[in-house]
């Protein structure tokens, strides 16, 4: 990996790495030795910004959610490296702390920080928008967790145009920490969700956009063919692979 130079992401105080290493695997198809040895290599090329979610890997046999967290959090303590890297995780999709509640977040939140071991989180995203709770709510209750000082930013992931417009409207009119960035599913072979509305929206509030499967799972890289071998692989989940995650597993 060659070292580049960090980005602000969007309006915050957050300097990252203009390539963010996702979690997903920690504690499925990554073991505990294998996420060190990955996380080593990718902060040895100059990266510091770290992707999880509480909900990975949950889907994984076994699992009950937070592995990946766990991990990390393991990771940076056997590190010492807290204060040089950017975490960022995830609520709203674990079962146990399902959907964007207030309550729902601020105890999803606690099991996040707890898993992690630190006293912050840098960036934290709804993984998927809750359309039965009320954008005040969300944008409230998430504002409450940045001025407890254990968030530092929010952001959002899996969220339409205008619920992504009328949070951050809200957040604006209100003075409430709003939606720094956007992770969008997003690469050259599916465009659709986010190019449009909802670029449209990111670029007039200031969002960056931080896409999940980049690279379409593997399928951009050349790994699944036409007339090649199949792919038996657990990650397998791209145009013209055998295999197909749950939903789970995919962001």
């Amino acid at each position: 990996m060659t070292s580049a130079p960090l980005s602000r992401l969007g309006s915050s105080d957050l300097n990252v790495f203009p390539l963010a290493l996702g979690g997903n695997v920690f504690g499925w198809t990554a073991d505990e030795a294998q996420s060190f040895a990955v996380l080593d290599a990718y902060t040895a090329g100059g990266g510091n910004f770290v992707d999880t979610a509480d909900v990975y890997s949950q889907w994984a046999p076994g699992n009950k959610g937070g592995e990946s967290e766990e991990i990390v959090g393991r990771w940076l303590a056997s590190r010492g490296s807290r204060d040089a890297v950017v975490i960022a995780t995830k609520v709203g999709a674990h079962s146990e702390y399902k959907g964007l509640k207030a309550a729902t977040i601020a105890a999803a939140t606690e099991q996040s920080l707890r898993r992690l071991g630190t006293d912050r989180i840098d960036l934290l995203y709804t993984h998927f928008d809750d359309e039965t709770t009320p954008v005040e709510e969300i944008v409230t209750a998430l504002d409450e967790l940045v001025r407890a000082g254990k968030v530092r930013h929010v952001a959002a992931s899996n969220i339409s145009p205008a619920r992504l417009t009328a949070s951050l409207e809200f957040a604006g009119k209100e003075g409430l920490a709003a939606y720094v960035a956007l992770q969008p599913h997003y690469n050259l072979v599916s465009r659709d969700t986010y190019e449009g509305e909802l670029a449209e929206a990111a670029a007039r509030f200031g969002l960056s956009a931080v896409p999940y499967f980049a690279l379409a799972a593997g399928f951009l890289t050349g790994k699944y063919r036409k007339g090649g071998p199949a792919v038996d692989s657990a990650r397998a989940g791209a145009p013209g692979s055998t295999w197909r995650p749950s939903a789970a597993s995919r962001c």
